[in-house]
């Protein structure tokens, strides 16, 4: 078995990370993300919501891990929880693959909280459980597994990034339009005296 962790900081609040944590899937920067269904979505009686969602991706195995996996497609699904709660301002997500679960697992969790010296923040950690199973050579294919997963943690931030800059892009643009809207009515009261 072999863990991986890390944290990182956003230069955001926590309730625009969280917002595009949700949305974060499909994105330009981790196209092996592919797919994304919401199978079961509900707010509970403490105001959290709750989701199950799953997601179709494409693992970048190289060529040397898929045949001493013994597979030639490596399209997956992985099943993910998440909770967000307002209230306590956390949004916790776990998710794990539950396509070749005879072969490798990797469960993996995240938690966004707001900093805790600075409210402008989010602080992200992440950690993820990799096992291979029942191939020769399985401590090595877990130390590649953790490096696709570091790599993809990276795309992961950038695509947080670009989401956070369309939403302030749709944001920045309903708000001109709601103003020209209002100007016309405006100019049209003003000509009709």
């Amino acid at each position: 078995m072999k863990i991986w962790a890390s944290e990182h900081i956003f230069n955001h609040p926590w309730e625009t990370v969280t917002k595009a944590a949700m949305q974060k899937y499909p994105n330009p920067m981790n196209p092996s993300v592919f797919g994304v269904d919401v199978l079961d979505r509900n707010v509970d009686s403490d105001g959290r919501l709750h989701s199950t969602r799953l997601l179709s991706t494409e693992w970048g195995l190289p060529a040397m891990a898929k045949s001493i996996i013994g597979v030639t497609r490596t399209c997956t699904y992985v099943q993910e929880h998440s909770v967000v709660d307002p209230k306590q301002k956390t949004f916790e997500l776990q998710s794990t693959n539950i396509s070749f679960t005879n072969l490798v697992s990797v469960d993996e969790k995240l938690t966004y909280k707001p900093h805790p010296e600075d409210p402008g923040k989010t602080v992200l950690t992440q950690e993820a459980l990799i096992s291979v199973k029942g191939v020769s050579l399985s401590s090595y294919l877990e130390g590649l597994m953790a490096n696709t997963i570091s790599v993809n943690a990276n795309k992961g931030r950038e695509a947080m990034e670009w989401v956070i800059r369309r939403l302030n892009t749709e944001i920045e643009e309903l708000a001109a339009t709601a103003r020209g809207s209002m100007r016309v009515p405006m100019a049209a009261a003003v000509t009709e005296k």
